[in-house]
């Protein structure tokens, strides 16, 4: 779809042309309706921003997952099926629980969840790289890639026990009749496992990303270095299936995506094999392996959350939570630059950090036991003239408003998306930052309303920008609408104790 298209269909409402007319709204377990919601803007009731959300997410589903679009991507993503399921619970918590539970099955032996699953019935030519490009039922055979599925044989950021947690405590009581939680533990606990055995790379404790499709921020200047020195697939080797349904001067370049091609490619060839810590990850001279303050922080949060599901299996969690709480120190240890009041991330084959400023050094204030002056510094960044928020930007922007690589428009160079947001969001609320956090909920809201739910938007202006009728945008638009005293709760009982705020010095 390009921008003309996609401005038109913001005028005139259509969110989602697949979805008819006479689509029915969400009818499951657990379904809370437009009375149980928090109106936002006293002149347009949030009713209708519930039901046109919920709207996206049932046009969006495929009977088993939700797609993050009908046309851009026609599969199930990763950590887009995660920020899904935390908001499909308000709708239906039993869909949010099918929408993970359809995830894990598709889980390697090695423990990774892949950050496809292909659906069958979409032709190969729909996506790239299709199935027949990863070929994971042979070339992950070794890592114990699954038979009956198709996947891609890389990651996305360990959301999903967050997500699992946050699902359960919307019904606790279809959870238990399900054993939603015993079920599915195992599974987030060798996910986790993965990551911080399999890909410390650098020895440091933190997951290393081996591609910058793993970070889920493909295109953001922080990859550009590491990138430099990968030899980029020959053009004439794919096709990209992406420029039928945005516009070229949205997406990465073709030199970018070549080198994507190259490093997907060879990882494919050593049969998605990882190295060793202080190794690249990778097969060949090219190898790409970068530690992300965005993707260790989830997985700091996904930590803790996982804590909590033990105690409800009846355990204590208290390693878990320890675990955490020595991740987050070597977090600030490895990635916080205090001079610049970031945290950047570190090029594992050089050992140096990647002085360029992205919303991913921003996510970690999601963190309950960061160091207070640390996210105070943060907040300080993130209203500064890097990322202008409150002043000339609505939105989070995804990169610094001065840097060299800004484009309001590029994909990850400077659009606003609404899961970063959604994430410092609730940062900002962890850290008694009320107000500002109230006042970012409400831009949101706004901006998803006003854009048509759109994948990412401009910055200053909130323009539609990639596909329309965009899952998670819809989905976190839900979880935002409903009460704060409820989102207040689930923040503290996801984290349990220490959700304040850590002092560690």
């Amino acid at each position: 779809m390009d921008r003309t298209t996609q401005l038109t269909a913001r005028r005139t409402g259509i969110v989602d042309p697949v979805r008819t007319a006479t689509s029915p709204p969400f009818s499951g377990h657990g379904e809370i309706g437009p009375s149980r919601v928090a109106v936002y803007d006293p002149v347009r009731p949030a009713g209708s921003l519930h039901l046109r959300a919920a709207e996206v997410l049932h046009g969006n589903w495929t009977g088993t997952s939700t797609v993050p679009s009908r046309g851009l991507y026609p599969h199930q993503w990763s950590w887009d099926s995660a920020f899904i399921a935390i908001g499909l619970r308000h709708l239906s918590p039993l869909r949010a629980q099918v929408e993970l539970e359809t995830l894990l099955d598709a889980q390697w032996g090695d423990g990774r969840i892949p950050h496809i699953v292909f659906n069958p019935s979409v032709p190969l030519d729909a996506y790239f790289p299709s199935p027949d490009f990863w070929r994971s039922s042979t070339a992950g055979r070794a890592a114990g890639a699954p038979r009956t599925v198709q996947t891609s044989g890389i990651v996305q950021p360990p959301v999903h026990a967050l997500a699992a947690w946050l699902v359960h405590v919307s019904d606790p009581g279809l959870s238990r009749s399900r054993s939603f939680l015993s079920r599915i533990y195992p599974r987030l606990a060798a996910w986790h496992r993965y990551l911080l055995h399999r890909r410390d790379l650098g020895g440091g404790g933190l997951a290393s990303v081996v591609h910058p499709w793993e970070q889920g921020m493909d295109n953001a200047p922080s990859w550009d270095v590491p990138l430099s020195r990968v030899t980029p697939a020959p053009a004439r080797s794919f096709r990209r299936a992406d420029l039928d349904h945005g516009a070229a001067e949205d997406r990465p370049t073709d030199l970018d995506y070549g080198r994507y091609v190259r490093l997907a490619t060879d990882y494919r060839d050593g049969e998605y094999a990882d190295g060793t810590a202080g190794t690249s990850g990778t097969t060949g001279t090219d190898g790409f392996a970068v530690e992300d303050p965005a993707f260790n922080a989830l997985l700091i949060a996904s930590e803790h959350a996982l804590a909590r599901i033990a105690r409800e299996l009846g355990a204590t969690g208290t390693a878990r939570h320890a675990r955490a709480e020595r991740l987050t120190a070597a977090l600030v240890d490895r990635l916080w630059d205090p001079a610049e009041g970031m945290f950047f991330c570190r090029d594992v084959r050089t050992d140096e950090l990647i002085p360029e400023r992205g919303v991913s050094g921003l996510v970690p204030l999601l963190l309950p036991t960061l160091p207070r002056d640390t996210a105070a510094t943060l907040v300080r960044t993130m209203y500064g003239p890097h990322f202008g928020l409150g002043e000339s930007t609505r939105l989070v922007p995804s990169y610094d408003l001065t840097g060299h690589a800004f484009d309001p428009h590029r994909y990850w160079r400077g659009p606003a998306w609404f899961n970063t947001n959604w994430l410092v969001e609730r940062g900002l609320r962890l850290h008694g930052e009320h107000a500002r956090a109230q006042k970012l909920r409400g831009a949101l809201l706004e901006t998803a309303d006003t854009s048509g739910f759109a994948e990412y938007v401009d910055p200053y202006t909130g323009e539609a920008c990639g596909a329309l009728g965009f899952s998670w945008t819809a989905a976190l638009t839900l979880d935002l609408l409903h009460e704060a005293p409820e989102a207040v709760q689930s923040t503290t009982e996801e984290f349990g104790k220490g959700a304040k705020g850590g002092d560690r010095r």
